[in-house]
């Protein structure tokens, strides 16, 4: 059996198993460097070479498992993913935890529990916590007694989703986790329904998204399970829903009594339909819904962009359709606490920074005045959206063109014939200047990014492409490598950042002395007003600016600031930010409204530093000049 001495090398062996990948997506699954992948590849490697394969890095695929001895491989290979009846990390012990207390009819021990998966009680208690919190986004709780044990309080309604939701995010992780087939009689129903529930959504002519078909299938396994049992659902009324939803619930509750043997409640089925309805393609009946509240909502979001940060969406006709179309479901999935899971939320935040922030914001705002609270899962639906919407309408992507110095010794004419030449082969180039050799000489120094010249001139510390009137192909190639440079987020470097809002947080700094360290420096030096602080406290209460990799992106709610600015500590000793995180690199940001455009590209320069892993190299920094370099230095190169 193949033994790995840590978690991680056991999940990019399964990751390497099922296909080839590179360094780069390797290390995105796994949160950790390039240089910890070529690592662990040299250690599991170590550990196959005994099995006679291993893993081989091929160009332009990635890393690709390679078995020289076949048939000594394969004794090994089905063992390496056997199922474990016990489970040994942490967060193994917090599912099958839950499922213990979801699927039990009695009180449990802790005792009991910890014997049986040979762990100790106190690793057990710890464990617990996150149980715990699990449970209670879904209203459940676990009341404790001594000597008696530990049961699971609330409503059965919540216990079921719940239970679904754990078995439909562990078979997306491993179809074949142990919890799946545990249970004899919900394994039966669950493959009755993967049976069985497609022709009932399809005779009704509902259309699910393949995540709400696969919750609903396991929803519909554990109601039969659960009503076998003896524990029906009771006294939930629901609303009025479309003809084809009430169909297709008709159908599946035939269904459910052909599995359990026994006649089917009316709060079995009311519940069934809001179900369907929730994860439904078609939604349910705009009277049932309050088309209002959808639309009210979508108004509000699309008013409060434009008003604080003058991204004006409210006559995309495209985008209000998508919008209440999703907030119509997602109205019934928040009044009833139906969750729905996220699978790229982490990918939403960073791919759609500046619309996440804009659409957070707003539903913050908009939550103030409703008795409706909706999940970080819901806003990166809605921030896929507005994302869309700003892509129509805006560059949001700010990128600032190569700048050219064009330095030419011949006559008008061959000035001109080289302008056209560069419009034509580089739109994208902006030529600042003409001169002639003589004005070059006169310099003092070059602003532009790079000089493109017919003669060779005196260095200016800047890059010079040499043309003749009628360039060579491989003198256009020459100059096309200068004008590829992305030069935005070096530019956003040296216009946003500066040495006087650069410093080094001693230990034992808190989150609000800092903030109001920053905010009072940026008041005293005109940059903002004395709302800016209670905007940035607010911020962060509605949700942590920690971006990961420890480094954090505290900013205030809208374009409050007069001047834009970016303020960066250093925190070598770390700063407490909420939920557990610490912040070691932290940017404070302040955008005015005048310079919000181009600023917005900063966003990117931060997106950039998650990519790269920066936070490791950019905490070293010890003053301003090199915190540049290091920043810099973490910079893709294209």
């Amino acid at each position: 059996m193949v033994k790995f001495p840590y978690q991680r090398l056991a999940q990019a062996f399964a990751a390497l198993q099922a296909e080839a990948l590179p360094q780069e997506e390797l290390a995105r699954r796994l949160a950790v460097s390039t240089r910890t992948v070529r690592n662990d590849i040299d250690a599991l490697n170590a550990i196959l070479a005994e099995h006679g394969a291993r893993f081989v890095l091929k160009r332009g695929e990635g890393y690709r498992l390679q078995a020289d001895d076949p048939e000594r491989f394969q004794r090994v290979r089905p063992q390496a993913g056997s199922d474990r009846a016990i489970p040994r990390q942490a967060g193994e012990r917090v599912h099958y935890l839950l499922a213990q207390f979801l699927g039990s009819a009695y009180a449990l021990k802790l005792q009991d529990l910890a014997d049986a998966w040979c762990v100790s009680r106190a690793t057990l208690q710890t464990d617990m916590a996150e149980a715990r919190e699990r449970l209670a986004a879904y209203g459940l709780s676990i009341e404790a007694k001594p000597h008696y044990g530990m049961k699971l309080l609330g409503a059965e309604s919540s216990i079921r989703v719940c239970l679904s939701d754990l078995l439909a995010q562990l078979a997306a992780e491993r179809p074949d986790h142990p919890l799946l087939s545990a249970d004899l009689v919900l394994a039966d129903a669950l493959a009755t329904v993967r049976a069985g529930l497609p022709g009932c959504l399809s005779r009704a002519g509902v259309r699910l998204s393949d995540d709400g078909a696969q919750f609903l299938t396991f929803y519909c396994a554990v109601a039969a399970k659960r009503i076998v049992d003896g524990f029906p659902l009771q006294d939930f009324c629901g609303e009025e829903t479309l003809p084809a939803v009430d169909q297709a619930a008709t159908h599946i509750v035939g269904l459910l009594r052909r599995m359990s043997g026994v006649e089917i409640a009316a709060a079995e089925r009311a519940f069934l339909c809001v179900n369907i309805a929730a994860r439904s393609l078609t939604g349910m009946l705009p009277s049932a819904i309050n088309a209002d509240d959808a639309d009210a909502l979508v108004c509000y979001i699309l008013d409060y962009i434009n008003r604080h940060y003058r991204y004006d969406l409210r006559a995309d006709r495209q985008l209000r359709e998508d919008l209440i179309t999703h907030v119509k479901t997602m109205i019934t999935r928040v009044r009833y606490q139906i969750n729905l899971p996220n699978p790229v939320l982490a990918d939403i935040k960073q791919h759609y920074a500046l619309a996440y922030d804009f659409t957070l914001a707003a539903v913050s705002s908009w939550a103030k005045h409703s008795p409706y609270r909706i999940s970080e899962n819901e806003i990166g639906y809605l921030v896929l959206h507005i994302g869309v919407g700003l892509e129509r309408h805006y560059q949001i992507g700010y990128l600032r063109r190569p700048q050219a110095l064009l330095v030419c010794d011949g006559g008008n004419a061959t000035l001109r014939t080289l302008e056209a030449v560069l419009r034509r082969r580089f739109p994208q180039l902006e030529v600042c200047a003409s001169l002639s050799c003589q004005e070059y000489e006169a310099l003092e120094h070059v602003s532009a990014d790079f000089v493109v010249s017919t003669v060779r001139l005196e260095d200016k510390r800047k890059p010079v492409a040499l043309l003749s009137p009628f360039p060579s192909d491989y003198q256009l190639e020459q100059l096309a490598r200068l004008v590829a440079v992305d030069r935005t987020r070096p530019y956003m470097l040296e216009r946003y950042f500066s040495a006087k809002h650069f410093w080094v947080a001693e230990a034992g700094l808190s989150q609000q002395a800092l903030f109001e360290r920053v905010c009072g420096q940026l008041r005293e030096e005109g940059y903002v007003d004395a709302d800016f602080l209670p905007s940035v406290r607010e911020r962060e209460d509605i949700l942590s600016t920690m971006l990961g990799d420890g480094i954090a992106l505290p900013h205030s709610l809208g374009l409050l600031a007069r001047k834009t600015t970016v303020c960066t500590i250093i925190a070598p000793h770390g700063v407490a930010w909420g939920e557990g995180s610490v912040a070691r690199v932290i940017f404070l940001l302040a955008i005015s409204k005048t310079e919000y455009e181009e600023a917005m590209a900063i966003y990117e320069l931060f997106v950039s530093f998650m990519r790269q892993r920066a936070g490791v190299r950019l905490v070293e920094s010890r003053s301003f000049e090199e915190f540049l370099r290091n920043a810099l230095l973490c910079l893709p190169e294209s």
